[in-house]
């Protein structure tokens, strides 16, 4: 555990302002929610998220829709890669990128056929085709399903949608 040296006094409802330093740097937003722990005498905040709950079940879904399309698939929360291919293992847990950070708000559902740099995390980035369509559930957008390779059609699109509303029943199960 890294100190800050910030010093915050709790206020009369319980209440602590988390300060804005912090939270640009964690990326958590206004109405996000935190998960509380407790580790002996220390409290720990973690940000809460909803698809950690399916994790395992996007990591069966993302082998298993490699080794039908051999297409390389990224499926991401808000934060961070939960589930690749096994071609991208080292992506796994890495936060995301801006511009994924931003295509999620944005429910972005997209096709791109010709070569586009597309930016995953900070330091993976790369020139492809691709399919990406935004996981939403409960009408929150909680992730992205990813397809890209050399060779992108309108199937792998309809893959990334059938995909995005599978993990997103699965969430609200």
């Amino acid at each position: 555990m890294r100190a800050t040296g910030v010093v915050r006094r709790i206020d009369d409802l319980g209440r602590i302002v988390i300060p804005k330093e912090i939270r640009r740097n964690l990326r958590i937003r206004d109405g996000e929610s935190l998960e509380i722990f407790v580790d002996g005498n220390s409290i720990i905040l973690k940000k809460f998220s909803i698809m950690r709950n399916v994790d395992e079940y996007a990591r069966t879904m993302a082998d298993a829709l490699y080794s039908i399309t051999k297409k390389s698939i990224v499926i991401t929360d808000g934060d961070s890669v939960i589930a690749c291919s096994s071609n991208l293992k080292d992506l796994l847990n890495k936060s995301i990128s801006d511009d994924i950070s931003v295509s999620i708000k944005r429910r972005e559902s997209i096709l791109e056929k010709y070569d586009k740099n597309l930016v995953i995390t900070n330091d993976y980035s790369i020139s492809t085709k691709y399919a990406m369509n935004a996981i939403v559930s409960n009408g929150d957008s909680v992730g992205l399903v990813i397809i890209f390779g050399d060779d992108i059609s309108d199937d792998d699109m309809k893959i990334s949608v059938i995909a995005s509303k599978i993990l997103s029943k699965a969430i609200e199960e």
